[in-house]
């Protein structure tokens, strides 16, 4: 079993998840011009806001997994925070 190929393989499934969570998006919350209910209205909003958000989840788990094959480095994010005189001099 090679793992290389393996994570290509979920790879290849998690851009097909992405594409199919796309086209739930994509969808119309009321497909009909009968009135529903808020609350029903509410849960499909609701769905589709869960579809986006886990499409960007496994995109960023896609990218950070082809950055580890590829072996590219890690990005380091420095955080930037207020700090006065004795905090930043406290090291």
């Amino acid at each position: 079993m090679n793992i290389k190929e393996t994570k290509k393989n979920i790879i290849l499934a998690g851009q097909v998840a992405v594409e199919e969570l796309i086209k739930v998006a994509k969808e119309a919350i009321v497909d009909s011009g009968d009135d529903i209910t808020a609350d029903r209205l509410k849960n499909a909003a609701a769905t589709k806001k869960l579809c986006i958000f886990d499409a960007f989840e496994i995109l960023t788990r896609i990218q950070a997994e082809e950055d580890l094959l590829n072996e590219k480095p890690k990005e380091i994010k420095e955080e930037k925070s207020f700090k006065g005189f004795a905090e930043g001099r406290s090291k």
